[in-house]
């Protein structure tokens, strides 16, 4: 009798366990159709989306077509809609192979949805995997997807996914003279939010484009009543997430964040693109490797070449010496030792930072500039300031911000 009473003791503490992790298991916005799919029922739908938009294996495009609802077009960001182009590689619209649905480009010059593109839709629906750093160009894809939304009086839905760098803040904030489409808001590099909470803080505190502020805050008194508004946003929250999360993506994000190592090495690793040094775009492994040519020879070695996401690699062909950064652990901030270290090593310190090909006019035009979104980190690097001095240079504008941060938190914050 003791032997069976504690078998089923052990049964019932199995189950317990596996209904607490299943219970525990953290699932984006898409997962939850009740909440969503009646918004969509009898309308015509635009969708941006690129291959992060899942439930499990299935693309949410299949899984909305499955159920009835009529996607009209679908916008496609940086990398496309299947998500293989290179990073900044101009994207031509087409037809989904898969689907037959029209694909628009919104990345380059056209970066923003028409009238004339929203005149024959009666909602618009996104859901993109983010990965919470400020240069990662999706966040400014949805904030030009909500004025055009604002500006058509379309109503729009998020479907918020977790942030995998969504349990710290840190980094210089923006400064708007160098707002470019790496930069576009002034808040610091690593802004701990979901692009549910982040739409929210870009619609209420009145950041959006003075156009998209103006036609949100319209009012019609004889037709609406005091205080009414026009455009509607509705956030579908994940469950089971918090800013304390270690949210492990399912699927690479971009074609050079292949790992959970480079999601996180991402923020620190980045700022490398506005230097000579390679972070190891064209090999296997991009973000968790830096190297160059002049480096110390005994170091670890790759050879950038061309491959499917990185088909013209910076020093393509050339091999480079440096450092692996696979087995490193990440801490929770942007760690600049690694462009410190760099800076140190490279002997001819004028030709760390690249030039523009255009005769810079300003300090603006010097991408590392662009990514860091000042001047002034470029300058404390060129004279040797510490990385601890560098940081508590940005600890005001990062309290700042956390305090606008915390209005729109929609999951229990990491502090």
């Amino acid at each position: 009798m003791k032997l069976i009473f504690v078998i089923i003791l052990l049964v019932v503490f199995n189950w317990g366990l596996k209904a607490q992790n299943k219970s525990a298991t953290i699932l984006p916005g898409a997962y939850n159709l009740k909440a969503y799919l009646p918004l969509l029922n009898g309308k015509s739908v635009a969708f941006y989306a690129n291959n992060t938009s899942r439930i499990g294996s299935t693309h949410v495009v299949d899984t909305l077509l499955k159920n009835g609802i009529n996607i009209k077009k679908i916008f496609a960001p940086e990398h496309g809609f299947r998500g293989n182009a290179d990073a900044g590689e101009k994207v031509e619209n087409s037809i989904d192979a898969a689907t037959k649905i029209p694909v628009i480009s919104l990345y380059g010059k056209h970066n923003k949805p028409t009238a004339a593109e929203l005149a024959d839709v009666d909602i618009l629906l996104f859901d993109i995997q983010d990965v919470g750093v400020r240069f990662y160009t999706y966040i400014n894809s949805m904030q030009l997807y909500m004025e055009a939304a604002i500006e058509s009086n379309k109503p729009l839905i998020i479907l918020d996914r977790p942030n995998p760098n969504g349990h710290y803040v840190d980094g210089p904030i923006l400064d708007t003279a160098f707002k470019t489409f790496v930069g576009y808001q002034p808040i610091p590099i690593v802004y701990g939010m979901t692009m549910g909470e982040y739409a929210n803080m870009l619609l209420y505190e009145k950041m959006l484009a003075p156009k998209a502020n103006a036609a949100y805050e319209t009012i019609s008194l004889s037709r609406y009543g005091k205080g009414a508004v026009f455009f509607n946003l509705t956030v579908v929250p994940c469950n089971n997430y918090n800013h304390k999360s270690k949210y492990i993506l399912p699927y690479k994000p971009s074609p050079n964040l292949p790992s959970m190592q480079s999601v996180y090495l991402y923020p620190s690793i980045c700022f490398f693109e506005g230097t000579n040094v390679s972070l190891g775009r064209g090999t296997t492994l991009p973000f968790e490797i830096y190297g160059q040519p002049n480096f110390n020879k005994n170091l670890y070695s790759f050879t950038p070449v061309s491959m499917p996401g990185a088909k013209d690699p910076p020093l393509k062909n050339i091999k480079c010496y440096g450092y692996n950064l696979t087995k490193v652990k990440v801490k929770n901030e942007i760690d600049l030792s690694f462009l410190i270290n760099a800076f140190k090593q490279i002997p001819t310190k004028d030709s760390f930072f690249l030039m523009p090909a255009k005769k810079p006019t300003a300090d603006k035009d010097l991408f590392f500039n662009k990514l860091a979104g000042n001047n002034i980190l470029i300058n404390q690097i060129k004279n040797n300031i510490s990385q601890d001095a560098i940081k508590a240079s940005w600890q005001p504008g990062i309290d700042a911000f956390k305090k606008t941060r915390k209005k729109y938190l929609l999951y229990a914050d990491f502090e």
